[in-house]
């Protein structure tokens, strides 16, 4: 019997989400939020600090580093020492100082697409260049072209590679003789690897994930891991995040990265919903995985009957790539003549589905969406009726 509710829909419209600032009659499956309330035992542990009324300047406290420390012992078998850890207002801004001190201008930074687009900001942003390595795809699953990475690492001219474990947007996780060798082959070019890791707990059940700094004492020695509870507990808005770096040289840099850009300072909530999250949120996290199991085999059934249909009439149709980890659905559009961003404005305009369009995930992407499935049953079966109905436009 279930203890939390994920059925009930919450309207978030009006409440500056900006996932939902959209039109009225829209149905917004875009950006990586979900539609669910976080565990009770979060809001609660947050009401009770906000209950105190005073809000001055906070610290990181011991109870931060034992629940990051636990967490992750416990759900990922990785044991971490508390000088390993920093704490930082989110991933996108440790990427972001990270590239800044880590590399020189016009250095490479490599990244294995189709990846989250923001990666692309991190890197560009701040001076460097986007070395792509594009995934090999056979029209089931996605690896790594090896040659290729290979090739890129060994450039004179890059100095850090930023992973994304579990991958966002193809929901695979890389196993640990694929981090071993991104390892070795990093070390062997003397690049530093940065894991963004923050999609680790949102995995199909009975799928573990190995973290990256995990897999071997190489990738231990160059590896940054990002992390945060945000995703899996949706609570993204409270900005908290850690980074994991066991080289205490790596460290000293991050360390400096992180408080030069004042992104190492919590907010007043920060550390109690973390705190909360790892200490209290497993129940939680383990019934919202089993919910979101089931929404993975609705939207993989839905789509096989639409390829079913589609076949025995002769029609191109849609196909799911199925991924193990992540709340996002990568869907192959590529037996349409069209290019994706097209396809992403003819489903909003007729429909008023807002899916994410594949090309801004970099190379790799142009001919597929991205379908965040994350919220109440009754949302997604609206909106792949939604998907459905725009495909008819293609």
């Amino acid at each position: 019997m279930s203890r939390y509710d994920f059925d009930t829909p919450v309207d978030r419209r009006h409440t500056g989400a900006m996932k939902w600032n959209i039109g009225e009659n829209e149905l917004p499956m875009w950006v990586a939020d979900m539609d669910f309330k976080t565990a009770p035992e979060i809001i609660d542990a947050m009401y009770k600090r906000i209950d105190h009324g005073v809000f001055g300047y906070n610290e990181v406290g011991d109870d931060w580093y034992d629940a990051y420390i636990g967490w992750w012992e416990r759900r990922h078998g990785l044991k971490m020492d508390k000088e390993w850890l920093i704490f930082s207002t989110g991933v996108i801004p440790t990427l972001s100082s990270a590239v800044r001190k880590l590399t020189s201008p016009n250095e490479n930074v490599v990244i294995l697409t189709p990846v989250y687009n923001i990666f692309y900001n991190s890197i560009l942003n701040n001076g460097a260049r986007v070395l792509e390595c594009e995934l090999t795809y056979d029209g089931v699953s996605y690896d790594i072209d090896w040659a290729d990475l290979e090739d890129k690492l060994a450039d004179p001219q890059t100095s850090l590679m930023i992973l994304c474990n579990p991958h966002n947007p193809v929901g695979k996780i890389w196993d640990l003789k694929t981090l071993e060798k991104i390892g070795w082959l990093a070390y062997k070019n003397n690049v530093v690897v940065i894991s963004d890791e923050i999609h680790c707990d949102l995995t199909e059940p009975g799928t573990s994930y190995t973290p990256f700094i995990a897999a071997s004492d190489i990738c231990k020695d160059i590896g940054i891991m990002c992390m945060a509870p945000t995703k899996a507990f949706n609570m993204a808005g409270i900005q908290t995040s850690a980074v994991c770096v066991p080289d205490p040289y790596l460290r000293h840099k991050i360390w400096r990265a992180l408080n030069t850009d004042e992104v190492a300072e919590p907010n007043v909530l920060a550390t109690v919903a973390a705190v909360a999250a790892f200490n209290e949120g497993e129940a939680w996290l383990d019934e919202l995985n089993a919910y979101l199991s089931h929404n993975r085999k609705t939207v993989s059934d839905f789509i096989d009957d639409m390829e079913k249909k589609s076949a025995s009439e002769n029609k191109p149709s849609p196909k799911l790539v199925r991924g193990e980890a992540t709340y996002l659905m990568w869907i192959d559009m590529s037996a349409y003549d069209t290019d994706a961003d097209t396809m992403q404005d003819i489903i909003r305009d007729k429909t008023g589905l807002y899916l994410s369009t594949g090309s801004i995930y970099g190379k790799g992407g142009e001919k597929f969406l991205r379908m965040n499935i994350a919220c109440p049953r009754s949302t997604l079966m609206d909106g792949l009726k939604r998907f459905k109905e725009g495909v008819r436009y293609l």
